[in-house]
C-alpha cells in the first residue's frame, strides 16, 4: 500500500463518481479503478458498493474513510515539518557561549534572530572555548559564540569573526589605579588579582600566565569566579583587580573603571564557530549575530 492509494480512495470516496474523480487528480479513469481494486484486494475487503450508476462507502470503507485522510494529513505535516527545518523556519538551535566575550553581542543577536525566527526552539549552553569544541565535535551544540580555537583544534570546524576586543583592567573605585590612564603588565603583577576558576576555565589561566609571565603555579588569585558578572561583583567589592575584555564595559557600572593595558595586547577575536557543513537555521542565527556586531 502506498500514499497514492490512499490519495485515489478518498478522492474517490468524496466524489462518489470514478469519472468525476479521475478528472479531479488528473489520471485517466481505467487506471483509478485499478487502484482500487488493488487497494480493497490488499486490505481483503470491499471499500465500495458498486451499482451500474452508483458508487457509495461500505461500513468498512467509512471507517477507512477517516483513518485515510489521517494517514494523509500525517504525511504533509511531516513534509511540512521537514521543509520548514531545511529552510531555517522552524526547529531547535543549541548556542554554546562564552558569556563573558559575549555579554554585548548575545541578547542583540537573540533579539534579533527570535523576531526574524520566531517558531525556532533556542537553548543556550554557557561553555569555556574548550567545550565549545568538543560539543561541536560531538554534535551538542550547533553553534558556539567564543574566541578563536587554536588551529590545532579547529579541524572540522570554521570560524567567522564577528568582533574584536580590547583587553582590559577592571579596576575598582577607589583603588590607586583607578587615577590612571592605563595599567602596565609590570604593574598588574603586584595586584591582587579576581578571574575565572581554573577547575572549569583552564585555558583562561594558561593565558593569564602567559600574559604576565608567570610560572604555571601561578597566578593566585584571590577570588576565582565561575562567570563575568561575579568577576565585575568582586571587583566593585574591592577584592581586587581583573583582566577582562572591553566587552564588560555594559556590565561595570558606575563603581567599576575599565583601563586600557600598556604595552597593547593583541585584541580578543570573538566570532562564530560552527562545523563547516551546518543547517540553514545556523546560518541564519549567524546572519543575525553579524548584523548586530
Amino acid at each position: 500500500m502506498e500514499l497514492r492509494h490512499l490519495r485515489y480512495f478518498v478522492v474517490v470516496a468524496e466524489e462518489q463518481n470514478v469519472t468525476r474523480a479521475a478528472e479531479r487528480l488528473h489520471v485517466s479513469q481505467p487506471p483509478l479503478s485499478r487502484q482500487i481494486r488493488d487497494l480493497e484486494a490488499e486490505l481483503g475487503v470491499e471499500l465500495f458498493r458498486r451499482t451500474a450508476k452508483s458508487l457509495a462507502l461500505t461500513e468498512a470503507g467509512k471507517i477507512f474513510l477517516n483513518d485515510a485522510r489521517a494517514v494523509l494529513l500525517r504525511a504533509e505535516q511531516a513534509v511540512q515539518t521537514v521543509r520548514a527545518m531545511a529552510s531555517g523556519d522552524r526547529g531547535l538551535i543549541r548556542i554554546g557561549y562564552a558569556p563573558s566575550l559575549t555579554v554585548e553581542l548575545l541578547p542583540r543577536a537573540l533579539r534579533l534572530f527570535e523576531d526574524e525566527c520566531a517558531k525556532i526552539r533556542v537553548t543556550l549552553h554557557d561553555l569555556s572555548t574548550e567545550e565549545c569544541v568538543q560539543r561541536l565535535a560531538n554534535r551538542k551544540i550547533d553553534v558556539a559564540l567564543t574566541v578563536r580555537p587554536s588551529e590545532s583544534s579547529m579541524r572540522g570546524l570554521r570560524f567567522i569573526r564577528l568582533k574584536n576586543y580590547q583587553l582590559c583592567c577592571a579596576v575598582p573605585v577607589g583603588h590607586s589605579l583607578v587615577r590612571k590612564r592605563s595599567v602596565s603588565i609590570a604593574c598588574l603583577k603586584q595586584e591582587r588579582l579576581v578571574g575565572l576558576s581554573r577547575e572549569e576555565y583552564p585555558e583562561y589561566h594558561e593565558w593569564l600566565c602567559k600574559l604576565l609571565s608567570l610560572a604555571p603555579s601561578k597566578p593566585h588569585l584571590v577570588q576565582e569566579c565561575d562567570s563575568a558578572t561575579s568577576i565585575i561583583a568582586a571587583v566593585a567589592a574591592g577584592r581586587g583587580v581583573a583582566l577582562v575584555s572591553s566587552s564588560l564595559k555594559c556590565l561595570a557600572g558606575p563603581r567599576v573603571k575599565l583601563l586600557p593595558i600598556t604595552p597593547a595586547q593583541a585584541p580578543l577575536v570573538v566570532g562564530a564557530l560552527s562545523a563547516r557543513e551546518t543547517s540553514p537555521l545556523v546560518e541564519r542565527f549567524i546572519a543575525a549575530v553579524k548584523q548586530v556586531a
